[in-house]
């Protein structure tokens, strides 16, 4: 189930962490574009509205949230940080073609690690990549 903004909002209360604008924003912004942004995505959008915001703002913001267990960070290619509002397990699959990332079901926990016994396991995460079926209908119509 994803998250509502007003329960979010009542759990940075509970957790002492300041409400500000900003923060409130960037809040508002992932629980309404659910599309896994970049810092870059959220800053230029949040921008237009908010001309005195920092993208130092964004990212502390995000670490904040992260650190309060609110959103999580994704990272499926090594230079590109994505940032995600449902913080219960899934999987993503990153289309290689239009670079849209969807979540899935999948019961991360019954994954096995195999050879891993003597490992402290801090994270998991699956990721898939490929061509998702509306690139794929626009491939075969071309």
């Amino acid at each position: 189930m994803k998250p509502l903004f007003e329960d979010l909002k009542q759990e940075l209360k509970m957790k002492n962490i300041s409400l500000s604008h900003q923060r409130l924003k960037v809040l508002e912004y992932l629980t309404q574009n659910q599309c896994h942004p970049t810092v870059d995505q959220i800053y230029t959008n949040l921008h237009k509205d908010i001309p005195t915001l920092s993208k130092t703002t964004v990212y502390n913001t995000l670490r904040v949230l992260v650190e309060a267990g609110l959103i999580r960070v994704i990272t499926i290619e090594d230079h590109e940080a994505r940032y995600d509002i449902d913080v219960e397990n899934h999987g993503h699959f990153k289309c290689e073609t239009c670079g849209t990332i969807y979540d899935f079901c999948i019961d991360i926990d019954r994954l096995s690690p195999g050879d891993l016994h003597n490992f402290q396991i801090n994270d998991k995460n699956v990721y898939f990549k490929g061509i998702c079926p509306r690139c794929l209908a626009n491939i075969k119509e071309n």
